[in-house]
């Protein structure tokens, strides 16, 4: 493990697993015990695909920020070696609207990471779990919670078999079928709708368009934990057939792989509100008749969101 230095360091875009710099929010860290750490992100004031809404940054922004905590800590704090396979098995967020306001200037983010349950194979960490605080101007951002493994490469292809040649399996990917009304699912442009329809009501098609900058930012044979988490997002969306709702809180459990060549489809129901009233959807992934992601969706209505 990694000793504990007080020194602050810059965030390498490596360490994030993002091909495109301009995509890398976190900008530098610093360790504060043998499991913690503070870490600094940059928001711009507007992204190319996390789009601002009333006035206010996308959820999923804070949930990106997140995701990027995953390999930076795993690699400078626990010395997993850049070619390990990184794997969420559980992801819960929740986020403050009242903080999400844009301002002229990027925002500043402070997250608060701590790590736990770390299980380690020899003297390498082989799954932990990360809880983040973010902080903006001291007021409270969100709280994330992420549990995931590590797998060093040869375990990875004996767990994935002929999926583990990420050549075959992107040569293999079907094509994106045609996306649903953008505006439907609360989005600017066709090309980041990640659902196609369906002859079934509240039932879509995955779209898994691995030429897409942001969500397929760099390759992988499988689709993406955050591209999963933008089709719970937007089959909500969908669900309520409001517009402009923000989805606050997420609650996801990776359960298998979400093949790429395979079609999978994305279920959602209304759940009960939750005990603040805001309204909840259950948000399921089907792949060859199993269950490979379920995703409870809690969202506040555009008047709760603003901020005065």
């Amino acid at each position: 493990m990694s000793t504990l230095s007080t020194a602050v360091h810059i965030v390498a875009q490596e360490d994030v697993h993002k091909r495109d710099r301009a995509e890398v929010l976190l900008v530098c860290w610093e360790r504060t015990g043998s499991d913690t750490f503070t870490v600094n992100a940059l928001w711009p004031s507007q992204h190319s695909f996390y789009q601002t809404a009333d006035g206010l940054y996308d959820p999923l922004l804070f949930v990106e920020t997140v995701r990027q905590n995953v390999p930076l800590i795993s690699h400078i704090g626990y010395d997993v070696p850049i070619d390990h396979h990184l794997i969420w098995q559980d992801f819960t967020c929740e986020v403050n609207p009242s903080a999400l306001q844009i301002a002229d200037a990027p925002a500043v983010i402070e997250l608060r990471v701590s790590c736990s349950r770390v299980i380690r194979r020899g003297s390498r960490m082989a799954a932990l779990t990360m809880d983040v605080v973010a902080l903006r101007d001291g007021v409270l951002l969100g709280t994330a919670r992420a549990r995931f493994t590590s797998n060093p490469p040869a375990l990875y292809r004996r767990l994935r078999g002929s999926y583990g040649d990420l050549d075959r399996a992107l040569a293999a990917a079907l094509p994106p079928a045609p996306p649903v009304d953008a505006e439907l699912v609360a989005r600017a442009r066709e090309s980041d709708v990640v659902l196609s329809a369906s002859d079934f009501p509240h039932r879509w098609l995955l779209r898994s368009d691995t030429a897409h900058p942001i969500l397929f930012d760099h390759p992988v044979d499988h689709a993406p934990g955050m591209l999963l988490l933008e089709a719970a997002r937007q089959a909500a969306q969908a669900l309520s057939s409001s517009t402009g709702l923000a989805s606050v809180r997420l609650d996801a459990k990776f359960s298998r792989y979400v093949e790429l060549d395979t079609p999978c489809w994305i279920l959602a129901e209304a759940e009960l509100p939750d005990l603040t009233g805001r309204p909840r959807a259950a948000i399921t992934a089907l792949q060859a008749g199993e269950t490979a992601f379920s995703c409870s969706v809690a969202c506040q209505a555009p008047a709760l969101s603003r901020v005065a």
